[in-house]
């Protein structure tokens, strides 16, 4: 044996001295498969925790805007202004529209959409148009009106989208905006000390997915609404209607306080299986026609609820699983119902 040989010899390694068989490599492999099998579920967890304290948050700066206007101006914005066009007094009133969305924007931190926005002239004009004088600053994009965990940022060309919604009450009252038992109404001025059932037992707002509409037969109750030329909206006409809108996505519009829109109420439980349904006023009028009537609920992207703010300015995640009933009464400003709430 030559010398080279032997130096071979010397350096090959036992199984005793420390080296790994593919049987303990793949040992190895399953066990660092399984670790990772437990942990990504936790990962993912806490990712979803952290995004609905980030949507939680926003909320929060909502309800401190919010009261910010109380403080200075005496009440809370309205839900959605409609008033006389002076200029051109055949518009409807209702082509106003902005929402409280778009009245609290002076009290965010965000002074360049407020300085963008122009609410002397409706939203819309008697064309049906998003008029020319707030084209550009409707279609901005507020980071502070849009969850974190909501997957699209845009649904709509010609407006900035929101999933933060203010609560018009019960919506036992057929959907209406005008004649409403919540805090966010057509024209509404509600003062702190109109709220007789407790700021912190009174829903201010919450939450809704923006929309996807689909073509076709099948539709998500999720991201979807249905849509009655008609008004007030009741359960038999709503369950009638098969005609799903599929133009103006669910929350396509910060800048609009329609129901499909920056407003919502508390008729259908929140993430509930029953379509949300819109209908319209075609009468009434030059002060009352196109009214949005609708049955619209809260709905997130988190499971198992939805983040919740109260009139003081508090924050709360309700379950799904909440009793419409105490649902209900938690959107009221003055109902006097107190029993069960959370």
């Amino acid at each position: 044996m030559n010398r080279d040989s032997r130096k071979t010899r010397r350096f090959r390694r036992s199984p005793s001295q420390g080296g790994f068989s593919l049987v303990e490599l793949l040992v190895t492999i399953g066990i660092i498969g399984a670790l990772a099998g437990l942990l990504l579920p936790a990962i993912q967890s806490s990712r979803q925790a952290a995004r609905r304290n980030a949507c939680g948050n926003n909320l929060r700066q909502l309800g401190i805007a919010a009261l910010h206007h109380e403080s200075a101006r005496g009440f809370f914005p309205s839900g959605a202004m409609a008033r006389e066009f002076a200029a051109e007094p055949y518009t409807p009133w209702t082509f106003y529209r902005w929402s409280a969305l778009a009245q609290l924007t002076p009290y965010l931190e965000n002074p360049a959409v407020y300085d963008a926005l122009d609410f002397s002239f409706p939203l819309y004009g008697a064309s049906f148009q998003v008029r020319p004088e707030n084209t550009e600053a409707i279609r901005i994009v507020v980071p502070e009106f849009l969850c974190p965990s909501e997957e699209r940022w845009t649904v709509s060309e010609t407006f900035g989208p929101t999933n933060y919604v203010a609560s018009a009450g019960s919506g036992v009252n057929g959907g209406s905006p005008r004649v409403a038992d919540g805090v966010f109404y057509v024209n509404s001025d509600t003062r702190v000390s109109q709220i007789t059932d407790g700021t912190s037992k009174t829903v201010l707002m919450s939450e809704s997915v923006l929309g996807d509409p689909k073509q076709g037969s099948e539709h998500d109750p999720q991201t979807e609404y249905k849509f009655a030329f008609a008004a007030p909206v009741t359960e038999s006409l709503c369950a009638a209607t098969t005609q799903w809108n599929v133009s103006d996505p669910r929350g396509f519009a910060w800048a609009s306080g329609e129901f499909r829109c920056a407003t919502y109420n508390h008729y259908q439980s929140p993430n509930g299986p029953v379509p949300d349904c819109m209908g319209v006023l075609m009468g009434g009028g030059v002060k009352a026609a196109f009214t949005s009537y609708g049955w619209r609920a809260a709905r997130s992207a988190h499971p198992g609820g939805v983040n919740v703010l109260s009139a003081d300015g508090s924050l709360r995640f309700v379950r799904d699983e909440i009793e419409p009933d105490v649902w209900r009464e938690m959107a009221t400003i003055s109902g006097g119902e107190t029993a069960g709430r959370p």
